[in-house]
């Protein structure tokens, strides 16, 4: 694959992802989150590295990571940029000194809870395409939750959110955010 073919193709996946996202942040009257969702991935520093390792089945940051001996700079900077990703909510145990203390999950705003379904839902479709089947983010989150640091009532939640949706679809999933979890929070 050429240059040009990376870079279009690159920039056609972000932006197929992003419309995903929006449509669904839209759904649920997450207006501002919608139309800001991850741009940083234009930015010089994620999207020529995304160019780069372009592959179009999955994430660059995958590959950038095994030619970097596990490291993937752009995801450092996605992460640290966009409160939708639970890393960026990992911080030090309050209840521990500095010293010897422990990395945890900070429990996420239901809103970001919320934004991170719909990216989960846009990711499954955009890189499983014609595919997709409703079960797919459940089944991604399974092969990866082990290595997650989360908060446990924000596991409990996309465990469930994730669920809802293999096992009673999109639309009774969306329902649940939108008149209970945006409402009541968790």
């Amino acid at each position: 694959m050429n240059f040009f073919q990376r870079f279009f193709g690159h920039l056609s996946t972000i932006n197929h992802h992003k419309r995903l996202v929006r449509k669904g942040c839209f759904r649920l009257g997450l207006y501002r989150q919608g139309l800001m969702h991850d741009l940083s991935k234009y930015s010089p520093t994620e999207f020529f590295v995304g160019v780069k390792y372009y592959q179009g089945f999955r994430s660059p940051n995958f590959a950038e990571k095994e030619a970097n001996g596990g490291v993937s700079l752009a995801w450092l900077h996605h992460k640290g940029r966009n409160k939708h990703h639970i890393e960026y909510w990992i911080d030090y145990d309050n209840d521990k000194t500095h010293e010897g203390a422990t990395m945890i999950g900070m429990k996420m705003p239901a809103r970001y809870v919320a934004e991170m379904f719909c990216d989960r839902l846009a990711a499954s479709k955009t890189y499983k395409g014609s595919e997709y089947k409703q079960s797919d983010p459940w089944e991604y989150y399974a092969k990866v939750n082990k290595h997650y640091i989360i908060h446990p009532e924000t596991k409990t939640m996309l465990e469930k959110l994730l669920i809802m949706v293999r096992d009673e679809g999109e639309d009774k999933a969306f329902d649940y955010i939108k008149n209970d979890l945006l409402v009541n929070g968790y």
